[in-house]
Parts: structure tokens; C-alpha cells; sequence
């Protein structure tokens, strides 16, 4: 009698934790919080749930989905923050433990993924080219620059954006050209916005706004939008799961924790 072996459906902890390391170059960022595993769980992972932020809400929605490992953008110990585990921290941790689920997390070695990051994902959304790499000297792929397919109105642009986004941004207008051309970096970078003027962007995208963001548009002559940081990052880390489901043959869902910020 001939048995067929079936092939397990998993990857152990460490496994994943080094291919992770490896594929998104975490050593090349010099980031503000760890990249990588931020709480260990169970050795063997059959099931991610991926997310966009490691709240509280989401960690109980991956229990009830049984995953074995939790992937986020936004996971914990950020410089600056008081390391002691109390309070929402401490509820946080005390639930990926009792269910010995693994918590991974990753910020700028995501973002600028030239295939699965944040900037990537967000213009392969909205249609338009990955571009050139315009951001600080510190970290130039943080802000990309590229041409549109055509010419637009940022109007209409802006309201092509919200229903992509499925949260119609706040826009700032900056002039009365047609727009060309467009910069964009995902999240809280709305300060970068001095970048995209001077790299001849119309018009420039990222998640948040800040008081002087209105006087800067006005100042350098550029539109800005205000997507959403939420909106903005959800697509980085589901591209990122589901090649890690594809890579290991694993379950993955990913589950959006809706949040207009």
C-alpha cells in the first residue's frame, strides 16, 4: 500500500523571524523602534493575522481568529516611550502571551520595500509609478516623485484617492496648475512636504496634517493631502503577509481595524 506524505502547512518562529530579517534588509534602517519580533509565542506558526497597528482590539481579533502570529506596521518599545510594561502596554502583552501568539512587527524597513512597502502598495493603488526616491539624505527612499499617467485636476484627483482609500482626504491647495506630477510618503510625514516642492511635485500625499502643513502648501506653491496615516499603511503589510503565506504555504487574513485617523 503506497501512503501520500502530506506537506505541513507551517514554519517555525525562528524560521520566519530570519526570512523577515533577511527579505525586508531590517539592518539597513535606522529606525525608531525595534523591527522584527517584538513578543515570542508558540515555535511553530500555521496562521498570520495581519494588521496595520498591534491594538488592543486587534490583538483579541487575531485570538478569535486562532492565529499563531500577529503582523503589524505599528508594534511597541518606540524611543522616547517609558519602557515600563503597564497599563494598555501591559494589557497588550499580557493577551499575546495567554495566547502565545507571536507578535511581529515592522516600520521603515516596510515602508520603503521597493516591491511590498508602503510607498510601493500605495502607488500601485492609486495608478501610478513607483518613481524616484527624493526623501532626506538620511534615508532617501522614505519620499518618492513620480509622473502621472496624465494630466489631472486635483479635484479630481482628490476624490480618486478617497474612493480608493475609502476616506475622502483633506486637501490643501497650493496653486491652479493641472497637476503632473506627484510625490507621496505614507504615514505621519507631512513634513517632508518641502522635499516635494523642491523635487517639482503638484501635488504631495501622506497620511497626516499639521497647522503649519496649510501655510507650507500655500507658501511653496504645492497641494497637499491628507489621506489618512491609517488609510495610507494598510496595504504594505497585507502585501507583506501574503507573501509570507505564499512563501511558507500558510493561512493568513487580514483584518482592518477601521481607524479615520
Amino acid at each position: 500500500m503506497v501512503y501520500q506524505v502530506r506537506e505541513e502547512r507551517m514554519v517555525e518562529r525562528d524560521q520566519l523571524t530570519r526570512y523577515c530579517s533577511e527579505f525586508l534588509a531590517v539592518s539597513a534602517q535606522h529606525d525608531y523602534c525595534p523591527n522584527g519580533l517584538h513578543v515570542a509565542g508558540k515555535s511553530q506558526i500555521k496562521k498570520i493575522v495581519s494588521g496595520v497597528t498591534a491594538s488592543q482590539a486587534l490583538i483579541a481579533a487575531a485570538v478569535a481568529a486562532n492565529a499563531d502570529a500577529l503582523l503589524v506596521h505599528h508594534g511597541y518599545f518606540w524611543k522616547g516611550e517609558d519602557p515600563c510594561i503597564v497599563g494598555s502596554k501591559y494589557r497588550r502583552i499580557a493577551s499575546l502571551m495567554a495566547a502565545d501568539m507571536n507578535l511581529y512587527a515592522y516600520h521603515l524597513p516596510l515602508d520603503v520595500h521597493p516591491e511590498l512597502g508602503n510607498n510601493a502598495q500605495l502607488a500601485q493603488q492609486l495608478g501610478f509609478a513607483y518613481g524616484d526616491a527624493i526623501g532626506p539624505d538620511t534615508n532617501p527612499e522614505l519620499v518618492r516623485h513620480a509622473v502621472l499617467p496624465k494630466a489631472d485636476d486635483i479635484d479630481h484627483f482628490a476624490a480618486h484617492v478617497g474612493v480608493i482609500l475609502n476616506r475622502q482626504p483633506l486637501l490643501i491647495k497650493g496653486h491652479d496648475r493641472p497637476i503632473l506630477s506627484v510625490a507621496w510618503c505614507t504615514g505621519g510625514a507631512q513634513d517632508y512636504i518641502e522635499l516635494a516642492a523642491a523635487a517639482g511635485a503638484d501635488v504631495y500625499i501622506s497620511g497626516e496634517v499639521s497647522e503649519r502643513t496649510f501655510h507650507a502648501a500655500k507658501e511653496l506653491g504645492i497641494h497637499y493631502l491628507a489621506a489618512g496615516h491609517h488609510a495610507t499603511e494598510r496595504y504594505g503589510i497585507q502585501a507583506l503577509a501574503n507573501h509570507l503565506a505564499k512563501q511558507f504555504r500558510l493561512d493568513h487574513e487580514f483584518i482592518d481595524i477601521e481607524n479615520p485617523v
